[in-house]
């Protein structure tokens, strides 16, 4: 196991936020679009994605709700809240603070 794919199990739920920031969305849909951003590259497994969903959601991060559809299975759906919003702001400070101490230490150190 890499450790890209390591850290990006570890922002899952920042990744679902971000997803449902477009609006509304099903679990389906929202794997299809991480896997179709990502090039095929990365992937949640259903388990590890309908967790997230539960956790997000009893934090009160997101809402869920039963889609009506006439034919096929019957859709949950999500959608932020405010929290949610909220909490994503500071996901995305929080990685881009972390992108730049990782930058920092991984680079060539000029100092030696």
């Amino acid at each position: 196991m890499n450790l890209s794919a390591d850290l990006l199990r570890g922002y899952t739920d920042s990744i679902i936020l971000a997803r449902l920031r477009e609006g509304e969305s099903y679990g389906y849909r929202i794997n299809q679009a991480v896997n179709a951003i990502s090039g095929g590259s990365f992937e949640m497994k259903e388990a590890t994605l309908y967790t997230a969903f539960r956790r997000l959601e009893s934090a009160g991060l997101i809402v869920s709700r039963w889609g009506d559809e006439a034919t096929g299975a019957r859709r949950r759906y999500y959608r932020l809240t405010e929290a949610g919003q909220n909490r994503l702001r500071e996901d995305l400070a929080g990685w881009e603070d972390t992108k730049h101490l990782l930058d920092l230490l991984l680079k060539e150190d000029d100092h030696e």
